[in-house]
């Protein structure tokens, strides 16, 4: 009677042995090395996961710094606090930071822009944008009906007279806004740049300036205005190159229709 329990027990505990053997075995041979930086350097990241950097999350951010395909100072939500600490880990200098804010190309609010039917359906830009491209005439400008405003998780947007407006102190550039807004009336700039174009029109002058009291109507009168070649009239519309531009403000003072403004 007693060998017939103590056999069981032995035969389960040699088969115990056994698969304890093949899985330490196993999980070396199927072991993924991990580099030891990933987990430090997701310390020192925010967690937002807004994918700014344009990865997917912060892990995959993380993963690629460690890996040598991101830059140090990819995490816009972090600034330069993080990239110091990023470097710091990756033992290297994280280089010039700049900080980037996003801003909106347009001053089409209620008063400026002219209207092509009121609109009472859902108040969301890309569902307002597939009936006739939108409410307002102008074909570029912002509908202002808050898919940017919902979609950021800093708070830093708000919808006033019919126009989304940025919070700068708040921004952290992480982009979300930039790439939800249907219009693409919105941008990433240096937040240091003070001048900035704000339309988005890319219609000839006549047909602009009909479209919208404060519009762009590519007369060209900044571009030779500038002395830094930082302007220049694209599709109709002035653009600022902001890697040329000294904050001057002598485009803003040629401008004849007050599009160009200083933030």
């Amino acid at each position: 009677m007693f060998m017939e329990l103590v056999f069981p027990v032995i035969a389960l505990g040699v088969m115990g042995l056994l698969f304890g053997l093949m899985l330490g075995g196993a999980s070396k041979i199927f072991k993924v090395e991990v580099d030891e930086k990933i987990p430090l350097i997701l310390e020192v990241l925010p967690g937002a996961n807004c994918g700014g950097c344009g990865y997917a999350g912060c892990n995959a951010y993380a993963t690629a710094v460690s890996e040598g395909n991101a830059p140090l100072n990819g995490c816009p939500v972090g600034g330069k606090e993080v990239s110091d600490q990023i470097a710091q880990i990756m033992g290297v200098s994280t280089g010039e930071y700049v900080k980037k804010v996003v801003r909106v190309h347009c001053l089409g609010c209620y008063e400026n822009a002219r209207q092509k039917y009121e609109y009472s359906g859902i108040q969301d830009c890309i569902v307002a944008s597939k009936l006739g491209g939108g409410q307002k005439d102008c074909p570029n400008g912002c509908l202002g009906l808050g898919t940017c405003q919902r979609i950021c998780p800093f708070g830093a947007i708000e919808i006033e007279d019919g126009l989304a407006r940025i919070n700068e102190d708040k921004c952290t550039a992480c982009g979300k806004c930039v790439q939800a807004c249907p219009k693409n009336v919105i941008s990433l700039v240096p937040q240091e740049k003070k001048y900035m174009v704000m339309c988005n029109n890319h219609n000839k002058g006549p047909i602009a300036k009909d479209l919208c009291k404060v519009s762009c109507i590519g007369c060209r009168l900044c571009e030779k205005e500038c002395p830094f070649d930082a302007i220049h009239v694209n599709h109709f519309v002035a653009e600022i190159d902001y890697d040329k531009c000294k904050n001057c403000g002598k485009c803003m003072a040629k401008c004849p229709r007050n599009v160009i403004v200083k933030l």
